[in-house]
């Protein structure tokens, strides 16, 4: 199968959505179909060609969002290099942009299209709108994403309950909805796969002495993901358990706003800030650490999650749809919804090392069902079924045009 994957963001950027596509294209080559990516160039305004122009960089401008660019909706230039793709099937990932330009050449040249959601726009416009028209600007991108779903796609992958709950409900989207959590490529987050001596120089760059029981974070640090309440929390944490110390992995916007948090709280000596890692460094990361913390609830599905129980880490999360039906309480983890919630789980765990070690072996067992070939298998389904579906009707249109000409002979 041929296979286009039209995208706004894509290594070398680092985010979740990126993540999921560079698995996704993995799991797919691994099987054995060709995949071509259209996607953005990060370094400046001109096109680029990689992989013997299997990859497409268009050129894009900053959004104020992170490191999303945005692109024009039409390319003659990647329009004529696509044409001789000869796709069976073009799946997108973002409605904006090249979403919309996925969209049309899915039109032009006849190629039956399916679109994973990932994101929800509408948390992130106050960005770009800086809290100007917020209200309105919203509407716009929930007008744009319902027209979007409902009238490109023929069916629609989303990663989570929550983020089908907002479909059905919110958008009252009509297309067939297939919930696919995202795979990732576990096993590179499996202990025996990485180096312990990496992770012992981390530890003693950190200063992390061996008694210290390590909390870590994962992620963009910014509003929408609530590490507030996790430095916050830490401050009472700490009172009981000396001994803690909550590692906080990423960079963005509020970095230096956490710093000074943490500084103003008197904790500067039990919160770790890295900053941004490289991303095949993360994993040591997870092995430096004993449980996994979020209080996110912006989240379409959370990945992190997912890469901390590979790592055997035991998570404990804000109750939130995108992850309740990933961890289990008492099992594989906690959830929580509010700080004291938060506090008294991480009590639990740090007094009990039977539950420690039985969540983190849960954890494990847990990731295994988001594996990149359980994911690749699952949205090889949808695929073929769109192109079945694609080619029916081509052939219904194929025959009622004989037949029309049949019958327009005979009447002559």
């Amino acid at each position: 199968m041929r296979i286009g994957i039209f995208t706004d963001t894509y290594p070398p950027f680092i985010n979740g959505v990126s993540t999921s596509i560079a698995m996704l294209e993995k799991g797919l080559r691994e099987k054995g179909h060709d995949v071509f990516i259209v996607t953005v160039n990060p370094e400046n305004f001109s096109y680029k060609y990689e992989n013997e122009d299997r990859i497409i960089r268009i050129p894009g401008v900053p959004t104020g969002i992170y490191d999303y660019r945005l692109t024009g909706i039409y390319s003659i230039k990647a329009l004529n290099k696509i044409k001789d793709w000869k796709l069976d099937i073009i799946h997108s990932h973002t409605e904006f942009g090249i979403g919309t330009f996925a969209r049309i050449v899915a039109k032009q040249y006849n190629i039956p299209l399916v679109h994973t959601y990932h994101t929800m726009y509408e948390d992130y416009v106050h960005y770009i709108t800086k809290g100007y028209f917020d209200k309105t600007s919203k509407k716009i991108v929930e007008y744009l994403t319902k027209f979007y779903c409902d009238k490109t796609a023929r069916e629609l992958i989303v990663p989570s309950t929550k983020t089908y709950d907002l479909f059905i409900k919110k958008y009252k989207i009509q297309n067939r909805v297939n919930i696919i959590p995202t795979g990732i490529d576990i096993s590179r987050f499996f202990k025996e796969n990485v180096s312990l001596s990496e992770v012992k120089k981390i530890k003693e760059d950190l200063g992390i002495k061996k008694n210290d029981f390590i909390l870590l974070f994962v992620g963009r640090l910014a509003e929408e993901k609530n590490v507030e309440l996790l430095i916050n929390a830490h401050n009472e944490i700490i009172k009981n358990h000396k001994h803690v110390k909550l590692m906080i992995v990423g960079s963005g916007p509020d970095y230096e706003k956490y710093i000074n948090l943490s500084i103003s709280l008197g904790i500067k000596e039990n919160v770790i800030f890295t900053n941004a890692i490289p991303w095949n460094d993360i994993p040591l990361y997870y092995h430096v650490a004993d449980v996994f913390v979020t209080a996110s609830t912006s989240e379409t599905q959370g990945l992190t999650v997912i890469e901390a129980m590979a790592a055997s880490l035991p998570v404990i999360c804000a109750d939130d749809e995108a992850f309740n039906r990933i961890v289990i309480n008492g099992t594989n983890g906690f959830l929580f919804s509010d700080k004291d919630e938060y506090i008294n789980c991480i009590d639990k765990i740090i007094e009990d090392k039977k539950l420690l070690i039985d969540e983190s072996i849960e954890a494990r067992n847990t990731s295994e069902e988001h594996s990149i070939d359980k994911y690749a298998d699952k949205i090889l389904k949808v695929y073929n079924r769109v192109i079945t579906m694609s080619n029916e009707e081509k052939n219904k249109k194929w025959y009622q045009k004989i037949k029309d000409k049949i019958k327009g002979g005979i009447n002559e």
